[in-house]
């Protein structure tokens, strides 16, 4: 009896030759997991196949995909692995837990000019220093979607924690993101760069600015929210393959339905919501202070914290 050939990928599937499976790729079910968790009806729709020629597609692919279990216990195991980066605030590293961790999504939102960039720069420059310094001897992939990355202000920032600013600057490499085309894309292909330079953080300044330019309207919103669903999938898809941290900042608008307290409100909806795995919220206060509350933590309560942006960076 002839040996049952093993699927690894789509071509491998009966009935799904190498012009069905560039269809299914570029439909964005590059994966025999998509393949197994489609319906009959989209796979035919999509490729021209019969509705029974999908099915069969369908059931290979089910039989082929296995489900990998864990115990409480692993999962904890594992979670003694995290890394964190030091914020250089000793208050906002307790409000985290201990400062921004590997394997999720870190988000800060708030006003113009309220330091979500800043707290950028210096993660990026202290996931540079040594573990017992509260780094991760790691480098730094900054995907700057509005022209903010300084590199003059790293500096600064890098000379006073003892770094040499020249090779803190070169650890760092910086992607300028002029549509969600490339914003997309450049997280999509990062693997390479994240194993060959050794990337332990990933800095995405803003998250939201290009998605709002260029989805305008109610008509738009759709295809807008399925494309960051996808983006933000894929970054924390990375960030738990490679063991990173992941620092996104985001954008607000003032929803008028709140009538007392504070009105603001992070863009993008539900789909940011659900997918950051930390949610923080920055205020200015009086001369340089700032405000941040935590707005949403699995293992941390919510709490507040009060910052300084000095010249040096990120402080007490």
């Amino acid at each position: 009896m002839a040996k049952e050939k093993s699927i690894k990928d789509l071509e491998d599937l009966p009935g799904i030759g190498s012009a069905t499976a560039e269809k299914l790729r570029e439909a964005g079910i590059d994966t025999i997991e998509k393949v197994a968790t489609s319906s009959p009806h989209d796979l035919s729709d999509l490729t021209g196949i019969s509705v029974d020629a999908a099915k069969k597609a369908i059931d290979a692919a089910k039989q082929a995909t296995t489900i990998e279990y864990e115990t409480g216990e692993q999962v904890f195991e594992k979670r003694k692995a995290l890394g964190r980066i030091t914020t250089g605030s000793k208050s906002f590293d307790e409000l985290l837990g201990g400062g921004v961790e590997t394997n999720g999504i870190t988000e800060v939102y708030g006003k113009f000019a309220s330091g979500k960039t800043q707290i950028g720069f210096q993660l990026s420059v202290n996931v540079q220093l040594p573990v017992e310094k509260g780094g991760l001897e790691g480098n730094v992939l900054f995907v700057d979607t509005e022209g903010t990355f300084r590199p003059e202000r790293i500096a600064t920032m890098a000379k006073a924690v003892g770094l040499d600013p020249e090779k803190a600057l070169q650890n760092i490499f910086s992607v300028r993101a002029f549509s969600t085309e490339q914003q997309i894309l450049t997280i999509e292909r990062a693997d390479k760069l994240v194993t060959e330079k050794n990337i332990k953080l990933i800095v995405v300044d803003s998250l939201m600015a290009l998605f709002r330019s260029e989805f305008v309207g109610r008509g738009a919103l759709g295809e807008r929210q399925q494309k960051l669903n996808q983006h933000l999938h894929r970054l924390q898809s990375i960030a738990d393959k490679y063991n990173l941290a992941v620092y996104v900042t985001n954008q607000v608008m003032d929803n008028p339905a709140i009538l007392f307290g504070d009105p603001t409100t992070p863009v993008g909806g539900n789909i940011i919501a659900h997918a950051a795995t930390t949610r923080l919220y920055i205020r200015k206060g009086k001369e340089d202070k700032r405000i941040i509350r935590l707005v949403d933590s699995p293992n941390m309560p919510e709490g507040e914290c009060v910052i300084k942006i000095t010249p040096e960076g990120i402080r007490d």
